[in-house]
């Protein structure tokens, strides 16, 4: 910083209860985005292929636009990850029946196998964010944040 005051700790100062809300969120968000990294690099995916892979097993048939909308990605962003895991057997791409422009998007057996051994990895960097809440809390915190998210 400026060399007079000390940089606080995660959760101290406006890093923590009195900071703002939206910082709140990110500091948490950048926190859990690198456990999930972390977690998930010996499987050789990205958090952003493992958004894709989830949400592709999800939903089948999924074109590339829509996908792009559930991971909260861009087009550009999807158009490369579904690429590259195409190329690696983990997801397939074939014709809409009456749009022939648009593909759909499908996952593989591979890409099964690759999102188990995925979900396996990741079990326990999810479990670390809800760490110390109960059930009722858990529920609180996910109807907020739907909430949060709806209120756009």
């Amino acid at each position: 910083m400026n060399g007079k005051t000390p940089m606080p700790a995660v959760g101290e100062g406006r890093r923590g209860r009195s900071g703002h809300i939206g910082y709140l969120l990110r500091q948490a968000h950048a926190a859990h985005r690198a456990r999930m990294e972390h977690a998930l690099a010996p499987c050789g995916v990205t958090l952003p292929q493992f958004s894709v892979l989830t949400m592709v097993a999800a939903y089948p048939g999924v074109s590339g636009a829509e996908l792009a909308r559930l991971a909260l990605l861009t087009p550009q962003t999807m158009s490369v990850i579904v690429a590259n895991l195409e190329r690696a057997g983990a997801i397939a791409r074939r014709p809409h029946d009456a749009h022939g422009r648009i593909l759909l998007i499908e996952i593989s057996p591979a890409g099964r196998s690759l999102l188990a051994r995925c979900k396996a990895a990741v079990r326990a960097a999810e479990a670390a964010l809800l760490a110390g809440l109960d059930e009722a809390e858990d529920a609180v915190v996910r109807r907020w944040l739907v909430a949060a998210a709806q209120a756009q």
